[in-house]
């Protein structure tokens, strides 16, 4: 049994220990899910359901493909009477746009993503705690270690990836999440590594995703007095006590490499290595009964001395403020619009960023001073984003495959460990990247999972997946027959080859989402 502090202060503890779970096994089945919440787990299917029509990609079926993790029926037919030049707008402007069902299922079931850091964190058990007494049968038992207030590790990589699979299936704002996902990425952290297991949860919370659609000076600050961060890259390491101490440089390294410059950012050994000292002193509080968690930064282990990044000097005893000069003169270098640009520009238009776009994107990153929107609203703006020649050109990672079929069908799903299951074996699961660089964009490093594709359209089209289900028969009728059917799911009108395929394979809709039609956006 798992005990949420929402359970524990509304219920009491007495109905608490009888009522079961708070964070919870897995519901294993739709209908349970809609029990549970009042409202099914998919969004109602309301308004025209008028399919594409055009033989190629158009615009809208482009737009839904890109900036979003796929179109759910009717997602066309509105947008079509949106245009897609105000939906891209819609989309970049997420705090205006109505989310309830996913903010329900979200806060209902995933109490864990809310906690603070100290409150996820575990120690050891205090024996004159009074919680011990109210809940001795806790210690091994469902998500908490030994005090109300502690998770397992396990419990909160599960509540993550669930709620990162059903805020991308569910949530009308496809392109905040799509930047999320772009974002985890860029400042990968690995869970598996010391406290980041109970420190990703707040990192998710309070880095990426406050800032995902904000200003990339305002993340990149978060980011690196995020306490998962200083444990995943040793940054909580970096000290300088004794005049001999050498600085640790890892975190420093990857804050050049991978989150500003770029590895041909034009930075030196020498760049790093005095990076590293300005960000010593810098630590997590660990080894403590309170405040577990909380990031402090303590001056007589800091490096007070002068300092020369990129050619910039920086004056002795500025203590705390050398991090915030240290990522003034990196956000303000062009590399880190350039950067930057063209990790945007491959994960919008091509793997091949074309370099008009980029050049037109930082720029826009560099003016605005790394306004996300601004930056993006530049780069949806390029001739290159818009070409005919490109659409249905950038193959699917796992994830965006997997999503954009749950959404293509109008799944009900729970993601269930089952459906969490097919992302591992595509080697896609989120949060499960080892090394700072996070998952690759290009299609090169996906191309050996297709058998697992395919397994996975074969299991969703046949309600294969425990906790997820189609309405195959009410979604066909509602969209006017096979070929509406067809045309929704490949983002088009279906060719004659497809149509004569899909009537004769006897699993039409497997093999609509197992085909290279629908493995690329």
């Amino acid at each position: 049994m798992s005990v949420t502090r929402r359970q524990f202060l509304v219920a009491g503890a007495g109905a608490v220990v009888a009522a079961g779970s708070g964070c919870g096994p897995v519901k294993e089945s739709a209908v349970e899910a809609r029990r549970w919440l009042g409202k099914p787990t998919a969004p109602p299917l309301v308004g025209a359901m008028t399919p594409p029509s055009a033989r190629d990609l158009d615009e809208v079926s482009h737009v839904l493909n890109r900036i979003t993790f796929g179109a759910r029926p009717g997602d066309h037919a509105r947008v079509t009477v949106v245009g897609v030049k105000a939906y891209i707008e819609e989309q970049l402007a997420p705090q205006k746009l109505e989310d309830w069902l996913c903010e329900r299922v979200i806060r209902h079931e995933f109490d864990s993503l809310a906690d603070p850091e100290g409150t996820l964190l575990p120690r050891k058990g205090d024996a004159s705690d009074p919680l011990q007494a109210l809940f001795p049968a806790m210690k091994d038992k469902g998500a908490r270690v030994s005090h109300l207030y502690e998770y397992k590790d396990k419990v909160l990589l599960d509540d993550l990836t669930r709620a990162t699979v059903l805020r991308a299936v569910l949530s009308e704002r496809q392109l905040y999440e799509v930047m999320v996902q772009f974002w985890t990425d860029h400042f990968n952290i690995d869970p598996s590594k010391a406290e980041a297991k109970w420190l990703k949860v707040a990192d998710d919370r309070d880095v990426i995703r406050a800032h995902a659609l904000g200003n990339f000076r305002e993340m990149l600050r978060a980011s690196a007095v995020s306490p998962a961060m200083l444990w995943y890259l040793d940054g909580r390491a970096n000290r300088r006590v004794k005049p001999a101490d050498k600085p640790n440089e890892n975190y420093a390294r990857e804050l050049l490499e991978l989150h500003t410059l770029g590895v041909h950012g034009g930075y030196t050994q020498r760049d790093v290595m005095e990076v590293a000292r300005c960000l010593s002193g810098w630590t997590v509080r660990d080894k403590t009964k309170y405040f577990k968690g909380r990031v402090e930064f303590h001056a007589w282990e800091h490096d007070g001395g002068p300092k020369r990044v990129l050619g910039v000097d920086i004056p002795a005893g500025l203590g705390a403020s050398d991090l915030d000069r240290v990522l003034e003169i990196l956000v303000a270098h062009p590399s880190t619009a350039k950067h930057v640009a063209e990790k945007l520009c491959r994960k919008f238009i091509a793997d091949e960023p074309p370099a008009e776009a980029v050049v037109a994107t930082a720029a826009a990153f560099a003016a605005s001073g790394g306004d996300v929107p601004t930056t993006l609203r530049a780069l949806f703006a390029t001739e290159e984003f818009w070409q005919q020649a490109g659409r249905g050109g950038k193959f699917k990672r796992p994830f965006h495959f997997v999503v954009s079929a749950l959404r293509a069908t109008n799944a009900e799903t729970y993601a269930s460990k089952a459906l969490v299951d097919y992302l591992v074996r595509l080697g896609h699961a989120p949060f499960r990247y080892a090394t700072p660089d996070g998952y690759p964009e290009a299609a090169s490093h996906w191309q050996s999972s297709l058998l697992w594709r395919w397994n996975f359209a074969c299991a969703l089209a046949g309600n294969g997946i425990k906790g997820t289900s189609i309405a195959a028969v009410e979604l066909r009728e509602r969209l006017g027959g096979d070929d509406g059917l067809m045309a929704t799911v490949l983002g088009r009108w279906a060719s004659e080859a497809e149509r004569v395929a899909y009537h004769e394979s006897g699993s039409g809709l497997a093999l609509l989402l197992a085909s290279p039609a629908f493995q690329y956006c």
